[in-house]
């Protein structure tokens, strides 16, 4: 009989830890989504900026000078520089034709195609640095993303209000479920509890065993959701190389901390508030 009760407790325990690892599994893919979702925003912002043409009659050391503004200016992500050589070669090897050739003249002029910061790349920003360049000698055009990065900029910011709004949704459903899970392992054994204050425990001493308790199954879950989120991690990285970019070990690490907090986080308020519920009722309130 005695082991027919343990077994059913233990039971119990397992459905509940296994409960809340899929909860804090759930959390967890939520979580990288989001943090993947701001990972490509950046890497989006920072290929976008601006292109400085500059002037036919722009000498080498102005060409150098143009450079060491890119270089120390805080604004500027990676900047790469077209000579009119270099514009007509990429021209031949992508169109097919040597412009030079057929127009007896190089048509292109000196070019930088500046990538700014993501903090940058709205229009506004862009704009506010545009605007002193184009005023500045042997500038001749400018030509700024800014329709692009407006666009990107009202995408992305869709998404993460999306992604916001999910994981608040889901944190309350997730306390509730976490909250339901214990509250029923907690339930089996309100008889024990009644039992402890009629031999006069301390309402401390008799919530200590079921906080350390689901404190453990705590843990114990967020393991269980951390290698799976790992195994995740490893899966969607063999499908592609590039997505280890996206999802970075930084970004797991992060994510299986995060679990952890919340799982010891949820687990003890449930047990907490739960205990609570069976140290104030009487015995014909526990049927």
């Amino acid at each position: 009989m005695k082991s027919r009760k343990g077994f059913s407790s233990l039971s119990v325990q397992a459905t509940a830890t296994i409960s809340v690892a899929l909860v804090l599994l759930l959390l967890g893919m939520v979580a990288s989504l989001g943090l993947a979702a701001r990972s490509i925003t950046t890497d989006i912002k920072e290929h976008m900026g601006f292109d400085v043409v500059l002037t036919e009659q722009a000498s080498l050391d102005r060409v150098n000078e143009f450079k060491q503004l890119f270089t120390d200016a805080p604004y500027v992500a990676s900047f790469r520089y077209f000579s009119p050589e270099q514009a007509n070669e990429t021209w031949r090897e992508e169109m097919g034709e040597n412009l030079t050739e057929m127009l007896d003249v190089n048509p292109f002029l000196p070019e930088f195609e500046v990538n700014v910061k993501a903090d940058y790349a709205h229009p506004d920003s862009l704009d506010a640095i545009v605007i002193p360049l184009q005023q500045m000698d042997d500038v001749y055009q400018i030509n700024a993303h800014s329709e692009v990065a407006e666009q990107v900029n009202r995408n992305m910011s869709t998404l993460m209000w999306v992604l916001s709004i999910a994981a608040l949704a889901l944190l309350p459903i997730s306390f509730v479920l976490i909250n339901n899970t214990i509250r029923l392992t907690i339930f089996s054994r309100r008889f024990m509890i009644h039992t402890m204050k009629l031999v006069g425990a301390s309402r401390g001493f008799i919530r200590r065993p079921f906080l350390l308790s689901n404190l453990l199954q705590a843990i114990i879950a967020a393991i269980i959701s951390s290698v799976l989120i790992a195994v995740m991690y490893v899966y969607v990285w063999s499908l592609d190389g590039s997505l280890r970019s996206v999802l970075t070990e930084e970004m797991l690490i992060w994510v299986c901390g995060g679990m952890f907090v919340a799982g010891i986080i949820l687990c003890f308020s449930a047990a907490l508030f739960a205990t609570q519920r069976y140290l104030t009722r009487s015995y014909d309130d526990l049927f």
